[in-house]
């Protein structure tokens, strides 16, 4: 059975539910090998967790020096590995991961497809393209193919497998590689990562400000959700950049979104369609939101949210 590689994303202690969801879009394409870049140790700790998930080996490319370096680590062991044994390559979509499916595809003169939801046996892959209005299936070429696989577009089904774990040796650093001379780790806080999330709360330029923004914050919190925003909202400094949904920021796929004063313009609606359950509130019944929600509520959201999140502490 042909190999296929994931690159592991993790927290150094834990494996994230990424990691889960790339090994099961993985499997149908072969054997699961999971590549780990981490400090020495670290695969030796996420191997059990891998194994669980669906892993047949666990690659652990290890070097001290890895808090310096970026990009290059992971390019070099997917290469070095897919080149002696080649088989396709899926990663996380994202900044990060499709700056890497890039590099490996030129590395490795093989065809790359980014954000995808969905692959297949027969090496294809499909996408949802145009704002998520139109579904496609594409197929890609080479003997070392690279996904980039959605975050949230599917579902782990973790099926037990050895997880035998393999040293890797990583190559050092050289010239090419960049220097990393200061690091400041973002502030995490009890929320989950927004394109983690099961539950989303988006708020749109019907919050007002951004102390209105509270109000989603609110909300998430009583449903142990992430907070994302609209671009007019980010434009307006109602609410960090970090957390823009939709064509120019980041695209979610939880099993709940609400949308609080979202109106559904494409550039929003392209980045979270995809949600298996879509709420949303606004007082214009003519938005373009409601078009697309399963649930759609006409009214004020500083009086909708308020006894939404009343009602739901008093079933706690």
């Amino acid at each position: 059975m042909s190999t296929v590689y994931v690159l592991v994303e993790h927290d150094d202690a834990t494996i994230t539910d990424v990691t889960k969801e790339l090994i099961t879009a993985a499997r149908p394409l072969g054997e699961v090998t999971a590549v780990v870049i981490a400090a020495p140790g670290i695969a030796g700790t996420l191997a059990p967790q891998l194994a669980e998930a669906g892993a047949e080996a666990v690659i652990a490319a290890e070097a001290a020096d890895l808090a310096d370096r970026l990009i290059l680590p992971q390019v070099d062991a997917l290469s070095m590995l897919a080149a002696a044994t080649p088989g396709p390559i899926v990663v996380a979509a994202g900044p990060t991961g499709n700056e890497i499916a890039g590099r490996l595809a030129a590395r490795l003169a093989s065809g790359v497809l980014c954000d995808v939801v969905g692959i297949n046996a027969d090496r294809t892959a499909s996408q949802s393209v145009f704002g998520d209005s139109i579904q496609i299936s594409a197929a890609v070429g080479g003997a070392s193919p690279i996904y980039s696989v959605r975050p949230g577009a599917i579902e782990a089904a973790p099926v037990a497998a050895a997880g035998a774990l393999t040293a890797f040796p990583l190559p050092g650093a050289t010239t090419k590689d960049v220097t990393v001379t200061g690091f400041a780790p973002a502030i995490r806080g009890n929320r989950p990562e927004l394109t983690q999330a099961k539950v989303v709360i988006a708020g749109g330029r019907g919050l007002g400000s951004a102390e209105g923004f509270a109000l989603a914050e609110q909300l998430a919190d009583a449903l142990g959700g992430a907070v994302g925003a609209t671009r007019d909202a980010v434009d307006l400094e109602y609410y960090d950049g970090v957390y823009q949904i939709g064509q120019t920021g980041q695209t979610v796929s939880p099993d709940l979104y609400i949308g609080l004063g979202v109106s559904g313009a494409i550039q929003h609606t392209s980045g979270m369609q995809t949600a298996r359950k879509i709420i949303v509130v606004n007082n214009d019944e003519d938005a373009p939101i409601f078009q697309i929600a399963d649930l759609g509520v006409v009214g004020d959201v500083f009086e909708v949210v308020p006894a939404l999140i009343n009602e739901i502490n008093a079933q706690r």
